[in-house]
Protein backbone atom coordinates (compact mmCIF):
# COMPACT_ATOMS: atom_id res chain seq x y z
CA UNK A 1 0.00 0.00 0.00
CA UNK A 2 2.78 2.66 -1.15
CA UNK A 3 1.43 6.33 -1.61
CA UNK A 4 2.62 9.34 -2.30
CA UNK A 5 4.25 9.96 0.74
CA UNK A 6 5.57 13.47 -0.23
CA UNK A 7 2.45 15.19 0.25
CA UNK A 8 2.41 13.33 3.95
CA UNK A 9 3.64 16.07 5.18
CA UNK A 10 4.81 19.28 4.29
CA UNK A 11 7.68 22.06 4.76
CA UNK A 12 7.28 23.53 8.18
CA UNK A 13 4.69 21.23 9.64
CA UNK A 14 4.61 20.37 13.28
CA UNK A 15 4.48 17.26 13.44
CA UNK A 16 4.61 13.95 16.05
CA UNK A 17 7.54 11.34 16.10
CA UNK A 18 6.14 9.48 18.79
CA UNK A 19 9.73 7.94 20.40
CA UNK A 20 11.49 10.98 19.33
CA UNK A 21 9.11 14.16 20.40
CA UNK A 22 7.22 16.74 18.21
CA UNK A 23 9.19 18.17 15.57
CA UNK A 24 9.04 20.33 13.18
CA UNK A 25 9.51 19.70 8.90
CA UNK A 26 12.50 21.95 8.03
CA UNK A 27 12.54 20.78 4.45
CA UNK A 28 12.20 18.01 2.07
CA UNK A 29 14.93 16.48 0.59
CA UNK A 30 16.49 13.96 -2.18
CA UNK A 31 19.45 11.87 -0.98
CA UNK A 32 21.17 9.04 -2.99
CA UNK A 33 21.47 6.20 -0.57
CA UNK A 34 23.30 3.14 -1.84
CA UNK A 35 22.53 3.89 -5.26
CA UNK A 36 19.11 5.06 -5.50
CA UNK A 37 17.33 8.69 -5.00
CA UNK A 38 15.49 9.11 -1.58
CA UNK A 39 12.71 11.26 -0.45
CA UNK A 40 13.76 12.41 3.66
CA UNK A 41 11.83 14.50 6.22
CA UNK A 42 14.62 16.95 7.78
CA UNK A 43 12.79 17.73 11.21
CA UNK A 44 14.38 19.32 13.74
CA UNK A 45 12.98 17.99 17.14
CA UNK A 46 13.31 21.56 19.94
CA UNK A 47 13.29 18.65 22.75
CA UNK A 48 16.66 17.22 21.85
CA UNK A 49 17.91 20.13 19.96
CA UNK A 50 18.97 17.56 17.37
CA UNK A 51 17.74 17.30 13.77
CA UNK A 52 16.64 13.63 12.08
CA UNK A 53 16.33 12.72 8.49
CA UNK A 54 13.39 9.98 7.80
CA UNK A 55 12.64 8.86 4.62
CA UNK A 56 9.16 9.99 3.50
CA UNK A 57 8.23 6.04 2.60
CA UNK A 58 9.24 5.07 6.31
CA UNK A 59 7.22 8.08 8.21
CA UNK A 60 4.10 6.26 8.48
CA UNK A 61 5.83 2.85 9.81
CA UNK A 62 7.58 4.81 12.56
CA UNK A 63 4.50 6.39 13.51
CA UNK A 64 5.27 9.75 12.33
CA UNK A 65 1.91 11.90 12.73
CA UNK A 66 0.71 15.72 12.30
CA UNK A 67 -0.30 17.28 15.72
CA UNK A 68 -3.28 16.19 16.82
CA UNK A 69 -6.47 18.93 16.60
CA UNK A 70 -7.91 20.57 19.63
CA UNK A 71 -10.68 18.06 19.86
CA UNK A 72 -8.19 15.31 20.23
CA UNK A 73 -6.39 16.86 22.74
CA UNK A 74 -9.32 17.49 25.07
CA UNK A 75 -10.09 13.79 24.55
CA UNK A 76 -6.74 13.12 25.72
CA UNK A 77 -7.38 15.70 28.99
CA UNK A 78 -10.41 14.32 29.39
CA UNK A 79 -8.60 10.76 29.55
CA UNK A 80 -6.24 11.48 32.12
CA UNK A 81 -9.66 12.46 34.71
CA UNK A 82 -10.61 8.99 34.12
CA UNK A 83 -10.95 5.82 35.93
CA UNK A 84 -7.24 4.28 34.87
CA UNK A 85 -6.96 0.57 33.95
CA UNK A 86 -5.41 -0.82 37.16
CA UNK A 87 -1.13 -2.07 35.42
CA UNK A 88 0.25 -5.08 35.76
CA UNK A 89 2.61 -5.01 39.13
CA UNK A 90 5.84 -6.98 37.67
CA UNK A 91 7.38 -3.90 35.93
CA UNK A 92 9.14 -5.43 33.16
CA UNK A 93 6.00 -6.91 31.82
CA UNK A 94 3.88 -3.14 32.54
CA UNK A 95 7.21 -1.15 31.12
CA UNK A 96 6.93 -2.74 27.78
CA UNK A 97 2.96 -2.61 28.02
CA UNK A 98 4.26 1.42 28.01
CA UNK A 99 6.66 1.11 25.50
CA UNK A 100 4.46 -0.39 23.21
CA UNK A 101 1.49 2.32 23.74
CA UNK A 102 3.97 5.14 23.20
CA UNK A 103 5.18 3.68 19.52
CA UNK A 104 1.95 3.57 18.63
CA UNK A 105 1.81 7.07 19.34
CA UNK A 106 -1.32 8.23 19.46
CA UNK A 107 -2.21 11.04 22.17
CA UNK A 108 -4.46 9.11 23.93
CA UNK A 109 -2.29 6.52 23.72
CA UNK A 110 0.45 8.72 25.87
CA UNK A 111 -1.77 10.08 27.67
CA UNK A 112 -2.42 6.34 29.15
CA UNK A 113 0.96 5.60 30.14
CA UNK A 114 1.26 9.30 31.84
CA UNK A 115 -2.13 8.15 33.49
CA UNK A 116 -0.69 4.90 34.43
CA UNK A 117 2.53 5.62 35.19
CA UNK A 118 1.32 8.85 37.78
CA UNK A 119 -0.92 6.80 39.40
CA UNK A 120 1.80 3.79 40.28
CA UNK A 121 4.64 5.77 41.09
CA UNK A 122 1.82 7.43 43.84
CA UNK A 123 1.81 3.98 44.79
CA UNK A 124 5.59 3.25 44.84
CA UNK A 125 8.12 4.98 43.84
CA UNK A 126 8.87 3.96 40.01
CA UNK A 127 12.10 1.78 38.92
CA UNK A 128 14.70 4.29 36.46
CA UNK A 129 13.35 2.85 32.91
CA UNK A 130 9.25 3.52 34.17
CA UNK A 131 10.88 7.24 35.46
CA UNK A 132 12.46 7.81 32.26
CA UNK A 133 9.79 6.61 30.21
CA UNK A 134 6.98 8.43 32.26
CA UNK A 135 9.09 11.33 31.76
CA UNK A 136 9.12 11.47 28.04
CA UNK A 137 5.82 10.21 27.69
CA UNK A 138 4.68 13.08 29.97
CA UNK A 139 6.91 16.11 28.05
CA UNK A 140 5.66 14.54 24.47
CA UNK A 141 2.12 14.71 25.79
CA UNK A 142 2.51 18.51 27.20
CA UNK A 143 4.48 19.36 24.01
CA UNK A 144 1.96 18.17 21.32
CA UNK A 145 -1.31 19.47 23.53
CA UNK A 146 0.70 22.65 24.04
CA UNK A 147 0.88 23.27 19.86
CA UNK A 148 -2.84 21.66 18.98
CA UNK A 149 -4.42 24.28 21.57
CA UNK A 150 -2.02 26.92 21.21
CA UNK A 151 -0.83 27.96 24.95
CA UNK A 152 1.90 27.78 27.01
CA UNK A 153 3.89 24.26 28.14
CA UNK A 154 3.50 25.84 31.43
CA UNK A 155 -0.23 26.43 31.36
CA UNK A 156 -0.33 22.82 29.75
CA UNK A 157 1.61 20.80 32.10
CA UNK A 158 -0.65 22.91 35.22
CA UNK A 159 -3.66 21.71 33.35
CA UNK A 160 -2.26 17.73 33.30
CA UNK A 161 -1.27 17.93 36.63
CA UNK A 162 -4.50 19.37 38.06
CA UNK A 163 -6.32 16.54 36.12
CA UNK A 164 -4.33 13.51 37.25
CA UNK A 165 -4.84 15.46 40.68
CA UNK A 166 -8.73 14.77 40.20
CA UNK A 167 -9.75 12.01 42.07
Amino acid sequence: MEKATETLFKTHQQIVYPTQGVGRVEKIEEKDFKGKKVLYYVIYLEVSDMTVMVPTLKAEELGLRAIVSPEESKKALELITKEYEPVPTDWKMRYQLNVDLLKKGSVLDIATVVTTLYHRSKVKELPILERKLYDSALKLLIDEISFSLEKSKDDVEQLVFSKLEQE
